[in-house]
């Protein structure tokens, strides 16, 4: 091979090898794929689905209620959705959301769906939540089939950081037959 011919593969080439470098930094910095496990997000989510998550969205915006959120916990990753924000006082009662006691429907849940009673006391010691509100910078999580969630209520997991939270989902990729957005 000499060099003229190299020169006219890299010239036919570099399409492919800007697209691919594209791709690339789209896939590191913008965007990633998370497959989900488990059916602690049922029935917004269910174990097989594959998401798309926007890495990109918390750098510009900050969290907001409601929004389902990859979240990085002791070394695994978990999508969940934010149910308390920093400054809040957040419990449940009866199996109604209350947010600076003031009842707050949830929308999203499944009929029937119970969610056991809980304080901020309970998962956050007052010398981490003065004043009994989430401190600046974390966030309160659970999954949308709460009898089965692994989140904010239990004492491994917590509150999470903003840093934590590694971004937000947005579209279900997988399977076909329930391709689109996630709400």
């Amino acid at each position: 091979m000499d060099l003229r011919e190299i020169k006219e593969f890299l010239r036919d080439c570099w399409a492919y090898i800007v697209t691919i470098g594209i791709v690339v930094i789209v896939l590191m910095f913008v965007v990633s794929f998370q497959p989900i496990a488990g059916n602690s997000m049922f029935p917004t989510l269910e174990e097989g689905n594959v998401v798309l998550v926007s890495k990109f969205s918390y750098y510009i915006a900050k969290p907001k209620r409601n929004e389902i959120v990859t979240v990085k916990v002791n070394g695994k990753s978990y999508v969940k959705r934010i149910i308390g924000l920093p400054g809040e006082d957040i419990k449940f009662i009866k199996n109604i959301l209350y947010i600076n006691d003031q009842p707050y429907k949830e929308d999203f849940l499944k009929e029937g769906i119970e969610t056991s009673g809980f304080t901020l006391e309970d998962i956050c010691h007052e010398n981490e939540c003065p004043n009994n509100v989430i401190p600046e910078d974390k966030y309160l999580v659970l999954g949308d089939n709460r009898p089965e969630s692994e989140d904010s209520r239990t004492s491994t997991f917590g509150l999470v950081s903003k840093e934590q939270i590694k971004g937000q989902v947005f579209f279900r990729m997988w399977p076909i037959t329930s391709i689109g957005g996630v709400k």
